[in-house]
């Protein structure tokens, strides 16, 4: 059916047949890479939760491919900043908060990355294989009023390669839906994941501004007395 179909006909089934198999790379590919990154995810917030403080924290994670070490990097290089202005624990704190915040929104981005191809998919397939199918339809009606022939058997052949298109742009759309719901419930746990670093950074980050707040030096005061008033 496909090789005695219209050029039109051809040009739909085959972009249809690249959009299945696009639907299946697309989940193989984001399978293995969210797999992978929810463990390592996993394994940094364990890192986190062990680690006395942030140094301590930096020492472990040593390695630049996890994502908590490039939040550590933003923490430390805010403090830094942040060096003279120290005693303001909360400006210090919110300013930590904002770089994390734009961390976690760069890694949402990068997670949701390659799967709004198959929302593209899943929503246009069926019309693009019904525009297959009324194109086909049409061309068998034109044969038939060129032929001046009305027999079933001479309109059957080009009806059924016309709706062949639109059971491929089916198969083609129903995967891609199925595929695309399943990767955004991936992608959402993996983001929680992502918070639960962001929280675990913070509540060391807190730990810290307390301990260099208790360890201060407390003010001297000098006070005169009435004697030298």
């Amino acid at each position: 059916m496909f090789l005695t179909a219209e050029p039109v006909v051809k040009f739909v089934m085959t972009l249809l047949a690249l959009g299945f198999v696009t639907v299946w790379v697309v989940l193989i590919s984001k399978i293995i890479e969210l797999s992978r990154l929810k463990r390592r995810l996993m394994a940094e917030d364990k890192i986190l939760n062990e680690s006395r403080n942030l140094d301590d924290a930096f020492q472990r994670l040593g390695d630049e491919d996890y994502l908590g070490y490039g939040m550590i990097l933003a923490v430390k290089a805010e403090q830094e900043r942040s060096r003279d202005i120290m005693v303001d624990r909360d400006g210090v704190k919110e300013r930590v908060i904002l770089h994390l915040e734009r961390i976690e929104a760069a890694e949402a981005r990068a997670l949701n990355k390659g799967t709004g191809i198959l929302a593209t998919i899943g929503a246009t397939a069926p019309f693009v294989g019904l525009f297959g199918t009324v194109w086909g339809i049409m061309r068998s009606f034109t044969g038939i009023a060129a032929s001046h022939a009305t027999s079933l058997a001479v309109v059957a052949p080009g009806i059924a390669e016309a709706l062949l298109a639109t059971a491929m742009g089916l198969v083609a759309a129903i995967p891609a839906v199925v595929v695309y719901n399943h990767l955004s419930r991936e992608t959402m746990q993996c983001r929680a994941h992502v918070a639960d670093l962001t929280s675990g950074l913070m509540r060391i980050v807190s730990r810290d501004l307390s301990r260099q707040a208790l360890n201060a030096p407390a003010p001297v005061l000098h006070l005169r007395s009435a004697v030298d008033a």
